[in-house]
């Protein structure tokens, strides 16, 4: 995972002349309308980072950016369809399953991540809030944790399946703390948080903007956040580093991908605009009031970090034995 400073550097880091090529690139390309591949629902927050991103390049390009939800199979489908185009005006939006967990999930992904997409930019990014439900007698992650090791196979958590960020980060907890938590895997967050309230399972590590009302409502007692530094929407909440947990953070983040082979030029250029898309007008404080933060980033950064998350949480999947269902 890169750094927060890094992060923050790279959206602070396109000078003016890098935008002015940009524009000559956009001379030259598209001369038709550019497809955005979202491998998810209309209304999911990768559908509205991609929506918000495609008003700015449809007038910075010159040409219609229309977004295309080809939702299916936890997101592959759609990236799959980025990787498998070739007209030369397709790209994607994904996020960290299609994009890092993917390989080490499904033995027969019929894409390469490395092999089949150029990364773009990293675009938003947001960190997660382990809950559990007030009946727990716990109110922070060390008597969480001191509670599962005193009543060994008692605790449930929920996810959004094997393999989903919710799941990975409380397995990779689980084996920092040293303790066990049933895993209890579902379709979607609403069913997920519909029994966490019910107090049909004991915990779940997920967005703020998925909870954020439950906590409000004292339904849910959040213990820790999985973000580098305490999220603005929950303050008071530490987060796993202070509550002793170095190198724990995580995030669930969206991101831009095009087909391999995409000229460099082109790339490059995208970032670029997608970078003035979300940190001018009202993009940002939209992101913001979705949970999410604006971290865009050059190519070669955007490569380094899937990378990394790769090899950090496919590393876990495989010594885990995790399989998506």
């Amino acid at each position: 995972m890169l750094p927060r400073r890094t992060l923050l550097a790279l959206g602070a880091a396109w000078p003016g002349a890098a935008l002015a090529q940009g524009a000559d690139s956009a001379a030259r390309w598209p001369d038709r309308p550019v497809r955005i591949v979202v491998p998810y629902p209309a209304g999911s927050t990768p559908d509205i980072v991609a929506r918000t991103v495609a008003q700015h390049l449809s007038v910075a390009f010159g040409q219609p950016f229309v977004a295309d939800n080809r939702a299916g199979a936890g997101g592959n489908l759609g990236t799959d369809a980025v990787a498998k185009a070739t007209d030369g005006l397709t790209i994607g939006v994904s996020i960290n399953g299609p994009l890092s967990t993917a390989p080490a999930l499904y033995p027969n992904l019929p894409y390469n991540p490395v092999r089949d997409l150029a990364p773009v930019s990293l675009l938003v990014r947001a960190g997660q809030v382990l809950v559990v439900h007030p009946s727990l007698p716990v109110r922070t992650v060390a008597e969480f944790i001191a509670y599962a090791k005193a009543n060994p196979n008692a605790l449930t958590y929920g996810s959004v399946g094997p393999g989903s960020g919710g799941h990975l980060a409380m397995e990779d907890l689980k084996a920092r703390g040293g303790f066990q938590a049933e895993h209890v895997p579902y379709r979607g967050f609403p069913q997920a948080t519909l029994d966490l309230v019910a107090g049909r399972i004991n915990a779940m590590i997920l967005t703020a903007a998925g909870i954020l009302p439950q906590v409000r409502e004292r339904q849910v007692n959040a213990l820790a956040v999985t973000a580098e530094a305490r999220l603005p929407q929950l303050a008071e909440v530490p987060t796993l580093e202070e509550s002793g947990f170095s190198g724990a953070a995580s995030y669930a983040w969206v991101g831009m991908i095009a087909p391999a082979g995409t000229p460099q030029a082109r790339v490059e250029a995208l970032a670029r605009e997608a970078h003035v898309a979300l940190t001018t007008g009202q993009a940002k404080q939209t992101m913001a009031t979705l949970g999410f933060e604006v971290v865009t980033s050059s190519p070669a950064d955007f490569t380094t970090f899937i990378a990394s998350e790769t090899m950090r949480w496919g590393g876990l999947i495989e010594r885990l034995g995790i399989r998506a269902e």
